[in-house]
């Protein structure tokens, strides 16, 4: 009994290893997948350990080839390499300077803590720092289209972008509060001066 247990396990393990695509990308990656569309340029796949998952979007530029589970194989060594990584890497970048406005919350915080009438410099310090250097929160990226971010270029640039939009809101905005600072000081002196005659 115990040997028939141990026979179906291999064989189900077997059946389970054999059922999987397999994306052998020029990057020398290799992904178990299950490819779900082949397109003109693309295909599209989920991850063998996540079926339920996303979906994924790879150029036919970035592959070697897939082997199915089937045993067949489509080659895609013979392919030119597009730049169309690096356009959707820009596309990215471009599409964060229109639609991402996530950091509006941060910059804010870090102006109205920087601002605070005499102890904003210390204040404001901190949430300065720490906003800075967080990437910015996956639901606060306000991208346009779910299907362009499963691309990893576009992603990428997406989220440098928006991060790098993110760092430079909060540090102008810590200078500004700075700025109040001074303001609040130099209104002070003269104050001080004035009543001093």
């Amino acid at each position: 009994m115990k040997k028939w247990i141990l026979f179906s396990l291999i064989l189900a393990a077997s059946t389970i290893i054999k059922a999987q695509d397999t994306l052998y990308m020029r990057s020398g990656v290799n992904i178990l997948a299950k490819v779900t569309e082949v397109g003109t340029s693309e295909i599209k796949y989920k991850k063998v350990d996540n079926l339920n998952g996303p979906t994924f979007v790879a150029l036919k530029s970035d592959l070697l080839s897939i082997n199915y589970e089937n045993g067949t194989k489509d080659d895609y060594s013979k392919v030119p390499k597009l730049e169309g990584n690096v356009d959707l890497f820009t596309k990215g970048q471009n599409d964060a300077i229109i639609n991402y406005q996530g950091y509006k919350t941060a910059g804010t915080g870090t102006l109205i803590t920087t601002a605070f009438p005499g102890y904003g410099f210390f204040l404001g310090i901190a949430p300065a720092v720490l906003c800075a250097t967080s990437e910015p929160k996956d639901e606060n990226l306000g991208y346009p289209d779910i299907n362009l971010m499963k691309n990893e270029q576009y992603a990428a640039g997406y989220k440098q972008k928006a991060r790098q939009i993110k760092n430079n809101k909060v540090l102008k905005n810590y200078f500004s509060g700075l700025a109040i600072q001074g303001g609040y000081l130099l209104a002070i002196v003269i104050a001080v001066a004035s009543t001093g005659h």
